[in-house]
């Protein structure tokens, strides 16, 4: 069964003039193999949330089809919700609760057992803080809780806004580990993050999406091999006078990532010619390497530019 399936999602709000304002335009999405982790990427006012929202069932679309989970929303939603866990905002903790009471009185609310708050716990790594006063905890021990909350119901999906927002390096690479875990646990988990190394480094597949549209889908390596280009880096002595020879001979050039480098954008057949072009002008090299771009910098291409992911 496909976990999740958009085609032609479409979303107009009006402003209180009553103009049209366009929040995802025809975009067309397809998660089919549950537990993998997915990121979803996008500039700030790319459509991003107002996508999530639809995909819940929070708003309806203007146009298009919801799936999720085999249930057309937002009709299905009582169905499809109860597969499904959902951090969309931050939740409230009682700070002078531990985190197993905490969760105790968010399972007497849904109809869940000890049992469903042991499990929960343990899936996040916090089995061993259960019993430590919410207030007590890290900033990456909180969004583990709050996950953790998530779980109670067991679900098939998981999706979540910004799980690593604020956290300090130790805490994202908790959050890293643990939606890894939840993914081999045989959970879906779709992640909405501004933290594209991250998404690099724990996700199966990513979506990239730009006003409204998805500009790239697929496996992260897929994605980052299809929109990337290889680039020469040039270790060399008098690296504005290298760039200058470059630029003269047609290469597609700039100033390098460190001090006394020069970054070339070219297949792996012209490190050949690069050398040759600078020996022949008295500059030689000290080293030159090839290097891909990573998944930051090729965001960056496929959104032109918009930060914010």
């Amino acid at each position: 069964m496909t976990v999740l399936d958009l085609a032609g999602l479409r979303k107009e709000y009006r402003t209180f003039r009553g103009e049209p304002t366009l929040a995802v335009d025809d975009l067309d999405l397809r998660i089919e193999q549950p537990g993998c982790v997915v990121g979803f990427l996008g500039p700030n006012g790319s459509g991003k949330t107002t996508t999530i929202r639809c995909t819940l069932g929070l708003i309806r679309p203007t146009a298009g089809r919801v799936h999720l989970l085999g249930e057309e929303m937002p009709g299905g939603a009582a169905a499809a919700i109860r597969r499904v866990g959902a951090l969309v905002e931050q939740p409230k903790f009682f700070g002078d609760f531990t985190g197993r009471r905490n969760l105790r009185l968010l399972a007497r609310i849904g109809g869940r057992t000890r049992q469903d708050i042991d499990r929960a716990l343990e899936l996040v790594g916090l089995a061993d803080a259960a019993g430590t006063k919410f207030h007590k905890y890290s900033l990456g021990m909180k969004q583990r809780l709050a996950v953790a909350a998530t779980l109670l119901k067991d679900p098939d999906l998981l999706v979540l806004d910004e799980p690593a927002n604020g956290l300090d390096p130790a805490g994202i690479v908790e959050m890293r580990r643990m939606l890894r875990d939840l993914a081999d646990a045989g959970k879906t988990v779709f992640v909405s993050s501004h933290q594209l190394g991250e998404i690099e480094q724990v996700c199966d597949q990513v979506v990239i999406i730009n006003h409204g549209r998805v500009v790239a889908a697929g496996g992260v390596g897929e994605v980052m091999a299809s929109a990337s280009r290889d680039r020469a880096i040039v270790d060399v002595d008098g690296a504005d006078a290298a760039l200058a020879v470059l630029l003269a001979a047609g290469f597609e050039a700039a100033a390098g990532p460190r001090s006394g480098t020069v970054a070339v954008e070219s297949p792996p057949d012209d490190a050949a010619e690069i050398t040759r072009v600078l020996a022949d002008q008295g500059i030689y090299l000290r080293g030159l390497r090839i290097e891909g771009q990573n998944l930051e910098e090729v965001f960056l291409t496929l959104t032109e530019g918009e930060s914010g992911a």
